[in-house]
């Protein structure tokens, strides 16, 4: 298929290179032009001097950017917006974490260009990435264009899931990521009060990697990275802090209480102001053992 790829990221990058290798006609667009000319001689792809020139004759526009609000951007603002230059038909899969109901209004705005837009949010990191293991969430209600991403969407996942209407899948994606953020939390914690009380921090995550406590965090965000004192995951403190926000904030918008999750969007959005926004997100245990 002949495929736009806007944001070659630590995560488009790997995403966007297993399009081409599956034989994709691939045009890349970033922001940073030596990254964009870097991926062209490696794989073989094509790029793209400005937004406009991802339009044309390409099937499927997909945009990997760090926020919804850069997907409206590209898509209805920049330089006019990319929609106006979309040929009717054109599918855009949102593969970035954005907020649900944003999606939502976004999706109506290009109904009426004539364009279809469905949100494919992954998780499993730039490793997930480069292996093409990520899982990937779609929402979505045109089986059509749905059956046309699927190709696609497979050359660069290895766990596809429908999760129901347009602006399902960003839902469940920070759903995923609150969770995985309050998992975080509580062990960050737990290790905080052990070894203030006087535990070892590598015995207390031997323990609890082989009891019930155990859990993605502690086998690996702490026990490879909190630990050590690398602080080197590979994923940023502000896209968490981002994704606890839109699931916090889609639980007020439908009117569910979560206090747990006002809480732990409380407590990353702490973390975010005192460490930094170009931190990786396990930076977090840093500040709240300066504060606790």
């Amino acid at each position: 298929m002949k495929v736009g790829f806007i944001g070659i990221g630590s995560m488009g990058w790997p995403m966007a290179a297993h399009l081409a290798k599956a034989g994709h006609a691939v045009t890349v667009f970033d922001l940073d032009a030596a990254r964009t000319a870097s991926f062209v001689r490696e794989h073989a792809a094509a790029a793209a001097a400005n937004i406009g020139e991802v339009g044309g004759e390409r099937e499927i526009i997909i945009t990997m950017l760090p926020t919804g609000a850069d997907v409206r951007a590209v898509l209805m603002e920049t330089d006019g917006g990319l929609a106006g230059r979309l040929g009717p038909g054109t599918l855009v899969v949102d593969m970035s974490s954005s907020e649900p109901v944003g999606t939502r209004e976004l999706g109506a705005e290009l109904a009426a260009h004539d364009i279809v837009l469905i949100d494919a949010p992954v998780s499993g990191g730039v490793l997930g990435a480069e292996a093409a293991t990520l899982t990937i969430m779609i929402g979505g209600e045109n089986e059509d264009a749905i059956g046309r991403a699927t190709p696609v969407l497979e050359a660069m996942g290895g766990n596809l899931f429908r999760t129901g209407p347009l602006g399902s899948g960003h839902a469940m994606k920070a759903l995923n990521n609150y969770v995985f953020a309050a998992g975080f939390t509580a062990a960050a914690e737990a290790m905080l009060v052990g070894e203030k009380f006087g535990l070892d921090p590598a015995t207390m995550i031997d323990i609890i990697n082989v009891s019930t406590g155990r859990n993605f965090n502690t086998e690996h965000s702490i026990k490879d990275h909190v630990l050590p004192g690398t602080f080197a995951f590979g994923f940023g403190l502000s896209l968490m802090a981002k994704d606890v926000g839109i699931a916090g904030d889609l639980a007020k918008q439908i009117g569910v209480d979560a206090p747990v999750a006002t809480l732990i969007q409380d407590l990353w959005r702490d973390a975010l102001a005192a460490e930094g926004a170009d931190q990786d997100f396990t930076a977090a245990y840093r500040h709240w053992k300066k504060t606790r």
